[in-house]
């Protein structure tokens, strides 16, 4: 799992928890009727709002950002410079050869083997980027929607334990205890929203970016391998991906010195 997302889970939950083992008794925070309204409304309204496969695919986009390494720019930019190397020393036909777990980049090694003009490669990698935004957004959108809807059914849960609370005013001693269950589901709801929902929508916003900046690479990396750009070139051309403090540039071995030439 990713180093951040699993100190945010932990830490989170190591806190909610011995705030309520300090404050008391935990047993009084489970309401199995709460959790049944706040998770079974959750899931019926966003079934009722998006189609299941779309829900079943932000599932496994979910588990797939949390547990897959992801690739850094960096890396990628190392990686263009190996083909731009590989082209100029065996020619633009060797890189359909090149094996690679990425189909992007795949594509537009194949691109370059066909020697496609620099219009039909960028178009090309940029529907891929289109397409991935689109995709990934709709992910992210399944989890914005569960995160909103979460609090108002904790809201209706709150609003079914007080008017079951409110049936029963003559007898004053289950008004307390009637008022913390119906509290319960307001609770369950801001846990999810602000706990679950929200941070996974954040995490793959954050990998759908660095995602489409790696496909960005790859465009302007194969625009430059094509123009027969040196791989010092193009590694200044991608270096402007990187933060300022990552960028190493590349220098060049002097040329050594030949007997009987002056400079």
């Amino acid at each position: 799992m990713d180093f951040a997302s699993l100190v945010g889970i932990i830490s989170g939950l190591v806190l909610i928890i011995s705030a309520i083992l300090i404050g008391g008794n935990a047993d009084i925070f489970i309401n199995v009727p709460g959790m049944m309204i706040v998770v079974g409304g959750t899931m019926a309204a966003t079934l009722l709002t998006v189609q299941f496969r779309d829900v079943m695919n932000a599932f496994k986009g979910a588990y797939i950002v949390f547990t897959q390494d992801k690739t850094n720019p960096s890396e990628m930019i190392d990686t263009m410079i190996k083909l731009s190397k590989i082209s100029h020393r065996h020619g633009l036909l060797k890189l359909g050869e090149v094996k690679t777990d990425s189909a992007v980049l795949h594509r537009a090694c194949m691109l370059l083997c066909e020697a496609a003009s620099e219009q039909v490669i960028r178009n090309t990698l940029q529907n891929e980027i289109d397409s991935l935004m689109a995709r990934h957004f709709s992910v992210q959108d399944v989890f914005r929607k569960m995160a909103a809807y979460a609090p108002a059914f904790g809201m209706l849960g709150t609003l079914i334990g007080l008017i079951q609370m409110l049936s029963e005013l003559d007898n004053p001693e289950s008004i307390g205890p009637a008022m913390a269950v119906a509290l319960l589901t307001t609770f369950y709801g801001s846990l999810l929203a602000t706990m679950v929902f929200l941070p996974i929508a954040g995490k793959l916003k954050a990998r759908t970016l660095l995602e489409v900046t790696n496909l960005e690479i790859i465009r302007e990396g194969s625009i430059s391998i094509l123009t027969n750009d040196h791989y010092a070139h193009v590694y200044e051309q991608l270096s402007s991906y990187l933060p300022e403090r990552a960028r190493k540039p590349i220098v060049n071995k002097k040329p050594p010195v030949m007997q009987g030439v002056k400079k």
